[in-house]
């Protein structure tokens, strides 16, 4: 992605289940892993905070460590670091002692107290600031402070609300004091006030009770000073999250191979957290999953296989409306998740029949490359798909249809056909009885292995014909035509120095394409389109191709985001300005004329009420209170314009003065997106629909979605819709202000 977003954050937990058992500070370790191998979700802030399994009265119960300077993680996990130092000098086997059962009779190990002191939660987040100031004072974990320990509260979390001012207005009409309206503070404010008002009752009714009218997502983790941890996901599992759990740990993270890589188990090993209920684990080590919207139905069922005690419902209804967010799939998650490294290949090969259309040269013509280093990974199903295309296998219509040409002798050859213009028809397969392929050595395939292979299109069995031979020509020509030579990200400079400086981010590889060339770069996503624009275009257009052709594995982006991407505000989206062209003079008519439609649907959306994830009808009010109507007032303007006439648009508009080379834009559709998303292989080869791994298909009876509201406007949330309206007043009436 060349218009790289803040977004997205990340959060670390690790709960110790018995005393460690070994010597050296293992959660501390553990933790620092977990945060090193998310680095990629957040570079604006870093913190931690480890609590003692007995805290002692006097002392603080737990320690906590915040950045906010250029080297947030380094110097967070430098200070973990040099905590299990002074730790071991001070208290010799603090932490360190060697497992034993406490005394059943005496709680409180009266003749070693420090053996039964060890740390025992450690809570870590890594913060990018989507907005807000980078300060520390807006670095996670939040505290809220009591004397005592049940209700002292940390918090950190991947989250973003719609509704922060409402519920802000709610909480101090019923006569708290809230210091700040910042997402956080809010939540960990709420979350403690209802761990007091229900210091007699579990965990996860506070949770439920904190969280009922909170209108966003959030993937939550914090515990409470005397012991007891938590982590819950939003209804709609917006934001990721996943957890591993055995008879020493409980270890929850952001990311999967993050987990993982930290605790070396298999990607089998690690579950999603499932929507819309909350992990909590005791400080006995007991672990139960509560579902939120019926916190008081706990079912606390104790495995006998093991020393695991976690519920074991057999149903989770929240979860058929689980709506994750596609763009961790596309874009921001690391490819090294199997799932996700799949399905990004799915996208790039998907691609490949609209990337031929529009290439408009034969095969031999065409350079293929992409946008470092986000796309790598769908570049590569884009290659895939194009080498079997072109290898000629016992399939006639694969033959066909990557438009190879053949010559019965090595120095003849037919024309070569453009790449999308052939059928299996264009090929006489009764004059062919057999085709060697010769492909020569790998290094001029750009690594590629060479085949040498006969094999008869029409009888593979006859191999006693004379062969015919596939022109070299035709083999696919890639590289990495562009080369980020800069270590930074593009959105961290100020504004003012970023217009000069990002145009020196990226740089060109000569030598590759040649003059006239068709040259096909794939990216993961075009949001607004101001580096491709300025800096990579020009670039592109010194090597002299004919036809530059962009390709985007994600479809238009033509909503604004409010639930973690920092791009709230409809103008800086170009596929929106592409609409406001298209629609020519009459733009602002029909957008005010589509916002005054709409007038009447809003009446309660602001509301609290509205916005709770309440599953019931209310009968005094017609109004659903689990989803208002809904109504998308661009819906129908895109909708006036065909697919081609909108990226022809876009390609105008990336278009910099002064260009040689022709720009096309050719993007993904979103059939395609949610066939590539909500495809899985099991172990045998067999397709599944993308539930959550922890889940049985046969048990459930729904039809899963992936959340795709930045393409088509179907926002999970009441909120979504709320922040759409009011992104376009701030449109129309000038304003690039944020639109909640």
């Amino acid at each position: 992605m060349l218009d790289e977003l803040k977004h997205e954050c990340a959060v670390a937990m690790v709960v110790l289940r018995r005393p460690p058992s070994a010597t050296g500070d293992f959660g501390g370790t553990k933790l620092s892993l977990l945060l090193e191998k998310q680095h990629n979700r957040g570079q604006d802030g870093a913190g931690a905070a480890i609590l003692r399994a007995r805290p002692v009265p006097g002392e603080e119960p737990y320690w906590i460590a915040k950045s906010a300077s250029a080297t947030p993680l380094a110097d967070v996990l430098g200070m973990i670091a040099k905590r299990s130092r002074i730790e071991t000098g001070l208290t010799g086997l603090t932490g360190l002692s060697v497992d034993t059962s406490p005394d059943p009779k005496n709680p409180v190990n009266l003749v070693n107290p420090v053996k039964n002191n060890y740390e025992r939660i450690f809570l870590g987040h890594l913060r990018y600031a989507t907005f807000g100031k980078n300060d520390v004072a807006f670095c996670h974990p939040f505290v809220h402070e009591s004397s005592d320990l049940s209700h002292t509260l940390l918090l950190a979390g991947n989250f973003n609300l719609t509704n922060a001012h409402e519920l802000f207005d709610d909480y101090a009409r019923h006569g708290s004091f809230p210091t700040s309206k910042a997402d956080g503070y809010l939540i960990c404010e709420l979350i403690a006030h209802e761990v007091k008002r229900k210091s007699s009752c579990h965990l996860a009714d506070a949770l439920a009770n904190a969280l009922k009218n909170a209108d966003g997502a959030w993937t939550l983790c914090g515990m409470t000073a005397d012991g007891w941890a938590f982590a819950t996901r939003d209804p709609h599992g917006i934001r990721p999250g996943y957890c591993y759990i055995d008879e020493r740990v409980v270890v929850v993270a952001s990311e999967r191979p993050a987990i993982q890589a930290a605790f070396d188990v298999p990607p089998e090993a690690v579950k999603e957290l499932p929507p819309g209920e909350a992990l909590v684990a005791s400080p006995r080590g007991d672990v139960e999953f509560v579902d939120l919207n019926r916190a008081e139905h706990v079912e606390r069922v104790e495995d006998n296989s093991s020393d695991l005690h976690v519920s074991t419902r057999s149903t989770r209804l929240n979860n058929l409306s689980a709506r994750p967010c596609s763009f961790e799939r596309i874009y921001f998650s690391r490819a090294n998740d199997a799932d996700i490294h799949r399905e990004r290949k799915a996208l790039g090969a998907a691609l490949l029949p609209r990337i031929l259309e529009a290439a408009e040269a034969p095969l031999e013509d065409i350079f293929f490359s992409y946008i470092p280093n986000s796309a790598r990974t769908a570049f590569h199903g884009l290659l895939e798909k194009l080498f079997e295309k072109c290898v000629l296998t016992q399939s006639r219509v694969t033959a066909a249809e990557a438009g190879l040409a053949f010559c019965s002798e090595p120095s003849r050859a037919k024309r070569v056909p453009r790449a999308a213009e052939c059928a299996e028809s264009d090929l006489n397969w009764g004059c062919a009885p057999r085709v060697e392929l010769a492909f020569g050595d790998s290094a001029s395939l750009g690594g590629y292995p060479g085949p040498k292979k006969t094999v008869n299109p029409v009888n593979p069995v006859q191999n006693d014909s004379a062969p015919l031979r596939l022109c070299v020509n035709n083999i696919p020509r890639f590289g990495e035509v562009i080369v980020k030579d800069a270590k930074f990200r593009t959105f961290i400079a100020d504004t003012a120095a970023r217009r000069e400086f990002y145009k020196h981010v990226y740089d060109v590889t000569y030598g590759l394409v040649k003059k006239d060339d068709t040259l096909v770069v794939l990216d993961d996503s075009i949001v607004r389109g101001n580096t491709m624009k300025n800096a990579i275009l020009p670039m592109l257009d010194r090597l002299g191709p004919k036809r530059i052709v962009i390709a985007s594995s994600a479809p238009p982006i033509r909503y604004p985001d409010c639930y973690g991407i920092d791009m709230s505000t409809l103008g800086e989206l170009v596929a929106f300005r592409a609409l406001v062209n298209l629609l020519g003079t009459d733009a602002e008519k029909a957008f005010r004329s589509a916002l005054d439609d709409e007038e009447s649907y809003l009446t309660g959306l602001t509301g609290l009420t509205r916005l709770s994830v309440n599953t019931s009808q209310d009968p005094k009010n017609p109004v659903n209170l689990v989803n208002p109507v809904k109504k998308n007032p661009l819906e129908w303007l895109y909708a006036r314009f065909t697919e081609e006439e909108h990226c022809a648009e876009i390609a105008r508009l990336l278009t910099p003065p002064g260009m040689k080379a022709e720009v096309k834009v050719v993007y993904q559709t979103v059939d395609d997106l949610r066939r590539c998303l909500m495809t899985r292989t099991d172990d045998e080869g067999r397709t599944t629909e993308n539930c959550p791994s922890n889940f049985q298909l046969s048990t459930f009876n729904f039809q899963p979605t992936i959340g795709d509201w930045y393409f088509t406007g179907d926002y999970p949330t009441p909120g979504g819709y709320k922040v759409l309206h009011k992104a376009l007043e701030n449109y129309l009436d000038k304003r690039n202000d944020r639109s909640y």
